[in-house]
C-alpha cells in the first residue's frame, strides 16, 4: 500500500469499529464524502484489497505499445542519439512519433542508453537580471566545432539581453576585433545602443600591458557613450555562457540535419529561422516596460565608429602610408600645411580608407603603388689636391715677377788652385 492507502486504512478501520463517521474519514483521507462513500463500500465487501488502487499491477492506459516504443528507440538511434531528450522529443514529433521528454528518458534508462550528467562546482551568489530591455548586454565568443568537421574552423559571437533573454548570434572566421565591431553593429541597427556592455576580460577589450589604455573596442564604446564592463571570471556572465551551451547543442544539430557546411549558408539560417524561433521559446518578460535602448546620433556614422582607427604622419609628399597602402591628399587642403603633421587614419569594414583632420575629412585618392622619391641634384665633393700647370696665369704671373732665370758663374782660377792642393793633401 502507498501513503495515502494507510491513511485510508485507519480510517475507515475506525468507521469499521464504529469510532468515526463516514463524513469524519472523508476528512481525515482527504477525500469528498462521495468518494469516501465509494470507498466504503469497496472496503466493507473486500477488505483491505478494496482500498488499493484498481490498476496497481497492470500496465497504464496511455502506455505506448511495443511497437511504438521500437520505432521511437530505432529512429533516435539513427539520427538523434546525441541530441538531448527534449530537442530529441521536438524531433521525434516532426516525424510523427510524439512523446513527452520524461517518456523518452525513461525508455532510454530502460536500455542502458542515458546517463545524468552530474555538475558540482564551488558556490555562487546568484545575480538578479536587469530591470529594463536595454540595460545590460552580455557578448562573448563561443568557439566550437560547428559544422563537425564538414568544413573549417569558426567561433560564434553571440549577444543576449540580460533582462529579457533576447538573442542575437553570427557565425565569424575568428573572434577578432572586426568581428566585435560588426555583431556589435548590427545589434545597434536591429535594437539600438544599450547603456552597458558586459564582456570577458580577452585582447579585444582589454590590453594587459597597458590596461589604462583602451583598446580599438573601448575606444568606440567611449565614441558611443556604452558603458564596457569586464567580467572577472566566465561565471559572472553565466547568461551568455548557458546560450552558448543551447547554440552548441541545438544548432549544431540543426546544421547537421538541413546538410548546412559553409559559414555563410549557416549566417542565412540563423537570420532566417533559427534565432527567430530561439527567441519566441527561451526570451523571457522584462520586470519593467522601458526600453533603454538609445538612437544613434544622427551627426554620427556608426561604421566610422565601429572601425580600426589610427594616427599617421603626412609626408612631405602629402602622402600617408597605412599598412603598405599609400593615400595621396588632394591639394585642395594646402591651407591646413599638413606635412609633418598627424591625421586620423580610419579603417572602415570594406576595406575603405578614411582621413580626418580635427573632425575634418580629407579628399585623397589611394595611389597604386609607393610614391617614387624626389630626385635631388648630386653635390660633387672633390677633395683632391690641385696644382695649377706651368701655362696657368697664376705661373706666368710668377715667372715675370722674378725676372730671367739665375745662372750659375764660371769657377775662378783661384778656386781651381785650392781644389788642386786639396786633391794633393788627401
Amino acid at each position: 500500500m502507498s501513503a495515502s492507502e494507510r491513511v485510508r486504512l485507519d480510517a475507515f478501520g475506525r468507521v469499521k469499529r464504529g469510532e468515526l463517521t463516514v463524513a469524519a474519514a472523508a476528512e481525515l483521507a482527504g477525500l469528498s464524502l462521495r468518494q469516501a462513500r465509494r470507498v466504503w463500500k469497496r472496503f466493507r465487501t473486500e477488505g483491505d484489497r478494496g482500498l488499493v488502487h484498481r490498476l496497481r499491477g497492470k500496465s497504464s492506459n496511455r502506455r505506448l505499445s511495443d511497437d511504438v516504443r521500437d520505432r521511437v528507440m530505432k529512429r533516435h538511434q539513427e539520427r538523434y542519439a546525441d541530441f538531448g531528450p527534449t530537442l530529441a522529443c521536438e524531433k521525434l514529433a516532426e516525424d510523427g512519433l510524439a512523446l513527452s521528454p520524461d517518456t523518452l528518458t525513461a525508455l532510454l534508462k530502460a536500455r542502458g542508453l542515458w546517463q545524468r550528467r552530474r555538475r558540482r562546482g564551488r558556490h555562487r551568489k546568484r545575480r538578479e537580471r536587469r530591470a529594463c530591455l536595454g540595460s545590460m548586454v552580455q557578448m562573448d565568443g563561443s568557439h566550437h566545432d560547428w559544422f563537425e568537421r564538414r568544413s573549417g574552423q569558426c567561433v560564434l559571437m553571440v549577444m543576449i539581453d540580460d533582462a529579457t533573454n533576447r538573442t542575437y548570434a553570427r557565425l565569424y572566421p575568428a573572434e577578432s576585433t572586426e568581428a566585435a565591431f560588426d555583431v556589435f553593429g548590427r545589434w545597434v541597427k536591429r535594437q539600438g545602443l544599450p547603456r552597458s556592455l558586459y564582456v570577458d576580460r580577452h585582447s579585444i577589450y582589454r590590453d594587459e600591458d597597458h590596461p589604462e589604455k583602451p583598446t580599438q573596442f573601448g575606444r568606440a564604446m567611449k565614441d558611443l557613450i556604452v558603458e564596457l564592463i569586464q567580467a572577472h571570471s566566465p561565471q559572472a556572465k553565466g547568461r551568455v555562457e548557458r546560450r552558448h551551451a543551447v547554440f552548441q547543442d541545438r544548432l549544431v544539430k540543426e546544421l547537421r540535419l538541413r546538410d548546412i557546411n559553409s559559414m555563410e549558408q549557416a549566417n542565412a539560417f540563423l537570420e532566417g529561422a533559427f534565432l527567430e524561433e530561439l527567441n519566441r521559446r527561451y526570451a523571457a518578460k522584462a520586470r519593467q516596460e522601458q526600453d533603454l535602448h538609445r538612437a544613434v546620433d544622427g551627426q554620427t556614422i556608426l561604421e566610422e565608429v565601429l572601425c580600426v582607427q589610427e594616427q599617421r604622419v603626412v609626408g612631405q609628399d602629402w602622402c600617408v602610408r597605412w599598412r603598405n597602402r599609400w593615400l595621396q591628399i588632394d591639394g585642395r587642403h594646402a591651407a591646413l600645411k599638413l606635412p609633418r603633421r598627424r591625421v586620423l587614419v580610419k579603417h572602415l569594414s570594406d576595406g575603405q580608407l578614411i582621413v580626418a583632420h580635427k573632425g575634418e575629412r580629407l579628399t585623397c585618392r589611394e595611389l597604386a603603388a609607393k610614391p617614387a622619391p624626389a630626385k635631388r641634384k648630386r653635390v660633387v665633393v672633390n677633395n683632391r689636391r690641385w696644382k695649377p700647370g706651368e701655362s696657368h696665369p697664376w705661373n706666368r704671373e710668377s715667372a715675370r715677377r722674378a725676372g730671367p732665370p739665375v745662372s750659375l758663374a764660371p769657377a775662378t782660377p783661384a778656386r781651381d788652385l785650392q781644389a788642386g792642393r786639396n786633391r794633393e793633401v788627401g
